[in-house]
Order: C-alpha cells, then structure tokens, then sequence
C-alpha cells in the first residue's frame, strides 16, 4: 500500500475534482475544475516525505477498543470504484468492525459518506464549507451522469478480455475527471504540482477522447491548447496562464499540431526545438523525443541521426536496423522510449525499422511493471506512460506480442482500482508518485484501441 496523503483515486466530472488517497482520506481538492485553485494545501514534497501532518484534507477517524484511529491504522483497507463511475469505495476493518467511506462529486459538491458498525466514526474536514455535504444522493446522481458518459464512448472489439474493457473504461473515466468540461484544460493528476496542463499531456488526452468517439470534448481540449503561448512555459494553470519555474520544451508545437490536426482544427506555427528541455524535463539539449515532434524535422541526416555503426555492427550486424537514441548522433545517452513516436502518433515511416528495433530492445528488458524511460534512465521505476506509448506503437506495427506483453505489465502496475501511477516500485508495484496520471490513460486508451479496434 502507498503511505497516507498520496492520492490513487480521482473522484469528479469535469469540474470540482478531489484525489482520494488508499485509505478514504480527501487529500487533493480542486476548483472550479482539475486544474483549479488548491481547496486543500498538500504540497507534493510532503507527500513524497511522508511528513503530512495528520489533520490534512478529509480525514476519516473511527472510535474503536477506545482509541480513536484513522483508517490507515486498519487491519485492511481496500478500494475500488463502483462499475463505471467515479464513485470511489474504501472499506477499512478493525478487527471485527468495519468502516465504509464513499466518495463522489457532482455539481460542484463533494460528497464523503461514512458508514461503520464501529463505536463511533466522525471526520476531521481541513477544507473550506460549502462544497463538502455527506448527502448521499450526491452519489447516485454522480454514479448515473458518469455512466451516462461512459455510455457514449466507442467500445473496444468484441474479442478484447473483460480486463482490457476495465482499462480501458477505468482509463476514460480518470480523463473524464481530469478533463474540465468547461474550458477543456487538462490536468496532468489530481495533485499539487501536477495540477496543471502539460501540452504534451493534453494533447495525447485530445487524442484518446476522439479515438474513443468523444470528438467535441476532444475539440475542447485541442482549442484550449491552441490559445497557449507555447513559447512562454513548460505548463500552464487552469485559465492558460504560464506557470513559472520550467521554461517552454521542445515537443510542445508538434504535440498540439498533432491533435489539432486530429480534431479538424488548423495546427498551430511550428517552434524551435533544438536546445530546448524533453519531455524527461533535464537540461537542455538536441533531443530524440523533440525532433520526432516537431513537424519540420524532414529525415535522419536532417536531425543529426546518422551516427556511425561500430566497427563489429560493421562487419557482423550490418543489415540490423540501428536503434534511437535519446541525444541525437550519441550512443552513450542510451535508448529513448519516445522512439515510439516515430509511428504513433508522428508516423516518421523512415524511421519505423529503427524505432521497431528500439522498442522491441526495451520489452526485451523490461520487468514485471513496464519499461523506464530509457536505458539510461536514473532510477529502476518502471514508468506508465513510456509502457503505455511504446505498446500503441508496437501494436501499430503489428507487433502484438511485445504489445500485449506491455499492457500487462500496465494491468500489474495500476492500483485495485484500476489507476495508473506515473511510477511505480520497481519490486513491489506499489506507486511511488501522481496517481492516477492522464497521461498514462490517455496512452492506455490508444494502445487498447489499436489491440481491439471497435
């Protein structure tokens, strides 16, 4: 289980958006929509720290063998959403007692409803009136208009395993909650520090929204993305306003042209790309991920890629496609998932041998949870939205092996209730950051559509 304060469930539909921690605590609260102003101050660093004081958010406290406990002290917690919603369920037990908290946001209310056969169950609330009830009509009213929604997405293909439907609705539903239904500003999760809109996020949403027959909020989505100044800033607030601290990333222009394109809308001006950060957000640099996104990058010689073979692929392997590397023309950076973007969602067809030969390298090496980033990625956390991306490229080149392989290991690493962290535990799967993350739905959404097309 992942400590207290750190969110795996959104809860919301397109407009006040809470994350629910593993044990029924409302630690994230946001307004008037996912990437709105904080209801609740839970900073990021203190959640990774494990240093959040007890009273944050809406907690849940039950009176049990005369202590008062809150549910992460239970013998068991578990969590899950009711089918087809975002109505999330947590059940604690303490000994024989048990406690039952439900959770659930509709027209602006957040509803936490406590049930317990225990002595006594009361909240500890550290969020502003008026937005908080325990009417649990609240819940059936959030529970039909999610299914409702959920109603009008195009389903996966008749032959698609009951655990891939689950993903696949459970993946729509987080980009439902994170998606505002107003302005279509995506945040990236339910979180302070990730409540924001990433271009690149957004962008992928925008494209699992009109792969999955919800054109119009996709459209709503890519407009918003089209009234960025993508030259300002990394991310932007829920208003489009640049956020400071992270200076703009080369693969912004081609990740919005890209959906726009999608959606029938004209793409915006191409930016510059080299010298600038990559979607792993380092230092600046000439970068694979950026040169694949950027629509002006016309071939290999042009971007730099013609880095020779050794003299042993010269002599024993030289009919072997070369695989991608992160800096372009240098070897020693190491493979680069994003080669993936070379077939979806930027159809580079020259490089489609090299980046097959990229990405089937990787699944060869990954673990039970997915791939990292690259193979000179820092840390042994495998990442979701690099398994996610490199499984919908796989499956379009018709490599369904290696593909079903990833989305397994997506299937491994989402929570019991079926979110997908950013990252997760290398050993254990227990996530280990944001979750659950739009990012990594949306490219959940595309792989399971190209695996079974409806």
């Amino acid at each position: 289980m992942p400590p207290p304060f750190l969110g795996t469930a959104a809860v919301g539909g397109g407009g006040l958006t809470a994350a629910v921690d593993a044990y029924g605590d409302v630690v994230d609260l946001r307004a008037p929509g996912p990437a709105g102003r904080a209801l609740i101050d839970n900073p990021a660093e203190r959640q990774a720290a494990g240093t959040v004081p007890a009273g944050t958010g809406i907690v849940p406290w039950v009176r049990v063998g005369g202590k008062t406990l809150p549910l992460w002290r239970a013998d068991s917690v578990a969590q899950r959403y009711l089918p087809g919603t975002n109505v999330v369920r947590t059940v604690a037990r303490f000994g024989r007692a048990r406690v039952e908290v439900r959770q659930a946001v509709h027209e602006g209310e957040l509803a936490v409803v406590v049930d317990s056969d225990a002595f006594g169950v009361r909240l500890r609330m550290n969020a502003p009136g008026g937005v908080v009830t325990s009417d649990p009509r609240i819940l059936a009213e959030a529970a039909a208009s999610d299914r409702r929604w959920l109603g009008h997405s195009r389903p996966l293909g008749a032959a698609a395993p009951a655990w891939a439907k689950r993903m696949y609705e459970r993946s729509l539903l987080v980009l439902h909650a994170l998606t505002d239904r107003r302005t279509g500003a995506v945040a990236a999760g339910a979180r302070d520090g990730w409540a924001y809109v990433w271009p690149r996020d957004a962008a992928a949403v925008a494209l699992a929204l009109e792969a999955a027959g919800h054109r119009t909020e996709a459209r709503r989505v890519a407009r918003f993305l089209l009234g960025l100044d993508l030259s300002a800033a990394a991310r932007f607030d829920g208003n489009g306003r640049p956020v400071p601290g992270r200076g703009p990333q080369g693969d912004a222009s081609g990740w919005v042209a890209v959906a726009a394109r999608a959606v029938g809308l004209d793409p915006p001006a191409p930016l510059a790309w080299r010298n600038l950060p990559d979607y792993q957000e380092s230092s600046p640099g000439n970068y694979l991920a950026n040169a694949l996104a950027n629509p002006t990058a016309d071939g290999p010689k042009s971007l730099g890629m013609e880095d020779k073979p050794s003299r042993r692929r010269q002599e024993d392997d030289i009919s072997a496609p070369r695989p991608l590397f992160r800096r372009l023309g240098d070897p020693a950076s190491g493979l680069d998932s994003a080669a993936a973007w070379a077939v979806e969602p930027f159809a580079r067809r020259d490089l489609f041998g090299r980046a097959r030969e990229t990405m089937l390298r990787l699944v060869r090496d990954s673990g039970r949870f997915g791939i990292t980033p690259g193979t000179a990625w820092h840390e042994d956390d495998p990442w979701s939205a690099p398994t996610a991306w490199t499984a919908w490229s796989l499956a379009a080149l018709g490599e369904r092996r290696p593909a079903l392989r990833l989305v397994r290991a997506l299937r491994r690493s989402a929570t019991p209730a079926g979110t997908l962290p950013e990252r997760v535990d290398a050993r254990t799967g227990v996530p280990r950051s944001t979750t659950p993350l739009a990012w990594s739905h949306a490219f959940a959404v595309l792989a399971l559509r190209e695996l079974w097309p409806g």
